[in-house]
């Protein structure tokens, strides 16, 4: 079993949770916004790999590579995956600018005001 999360690159300080989700439903649908994926995007997934190979031994990954679209990054992760890989999405979600979504029970969390590299 695993569990999904989702950044996003939309604009987080006009975007609502509503338009999260609506954007992951039209995501859901196999509609994306065309183009390639978004500088933030590109370095979140970087980062995130870099200290989370997607095919390293005990990887936090159910799925791998991630699903990655021009405005977003679905990462599904093991059941068992620990919390420390999770406070680091989070902390590289606002390093980013970017908005997290949690698909299991459509929570959306805005970046971190302040966050250190």
């Amino acid at each position: 079993m695993s569990f999904d999360l989702v950044v996003w690159a939309l604009d987080a300080t006009g975007a609502t949770a509503a338009n999260v989700r609506a954007a992951h439903e039209s995501c859901r649908r196999g509609e994306h916004r065309a183009g390639p994926p978004d500088r933030r995007i590109l370095a979140f997934h970087a980062a995130l790999t870099a200290s989370y190979p997607e095919r390293a031994a005990n990887s936090p990954w159910a799925v791998t590579p991630p699903h990655m679209a021009a405005d977003h990054l679905e990462m599904n992760l093991t059941e068992t995956c620990a919390d420390e890989v999770l406070l680091t999405v989070e902390r590289l979600a606002g390093v980013y600018g970017l908005l997290l979504f949690d698909p299991q029970d459509g929570s959306v969390y805005p970046p971190p005001a302040t966050v250190g590299r």
